[in-house]
């Protein structure tokens, strides 16, 4: 399970155009508007939020070349585990199916991660750039509970990294499975 590239396609290329940002003190949160696919995403106040219920959640910085991407759908994997996901990862396919959204893609680190309500798939990896801007690093999160399956896809200008990849670490650890979280690490 994992986001389709071509659904971030152009927006995630551009964001290299976008200048550099002044990191947020304050949290912004978003819930789940259906009962039965429940999450509480966290992230700093001045990112904006778009999406339909039912549909992706979408997470940009308004000043800092980062988007974030949270899909929920349904899925009928019980045994499905992080771990597991981990063993089967096919590099070679995940390059693949990258490399239309972000030319020269390369898989890089591959873990478990923690999200605040549950463990999760966490691979990277960066683009070779385009004529669109420069290279483009996608850290792709994703897990199975009660019957959900959960992909949170970040990217941003791999120049912007020293400032981005923080945002992008607290936004993981902060995500959750569940509908009324909490958060437990500052953005």
């Amino acid at each position: 399970m994992r986001l389709g590239p071509a659904t971030v396609g152009i927006l995630a290329l551009s964001l290299s155009l976008l200048p550099m940002a002044v990191l947020a003190q304050e949290a912004g949160v978003s819930g789940s508007p259906l009962p039965d696919q429940p999450y509480t995403l966290f992230y700093p106040d001045v990112m904006a939020t778009s999406g339909e219920p039912g549909g992706p959640l979408t997470i940009n910085h308004p000043t800092l070349p980062l988007q974030c991407v949270l899909t929920v759908v349904p899925v009928d994997d019980s045994g499905w585990t992080a771990e597991g996901a981990l063993a089967a990862l096919d590099a070679a396919a995940v390059a693949t199916g990258w490399s239309d959204t972000f030319p020269g893609f390369t898989l890089g680190a591959s873990s478990v991660t923690s999200y605040q309500s549950n463990p999760a798939l966490q691979y990277e990896g960066t683009s070779t750039g385009s004529d669109q801007g420069g290279p483009i690093t996608l850290v792709h999160t994703e897990t199975v509970n009660a019957g959900n399956g959960y992909t949170l896809d970040c990217f941003y200008a791999t120049e912007m990294a020293a400032e981005a990849r923080p945002i992008v670490d607290s936004i993981i650890a902060n995500f959750s499975t569940e509908q009324d979280a909490q958060p437990v690490v500052t953005p």
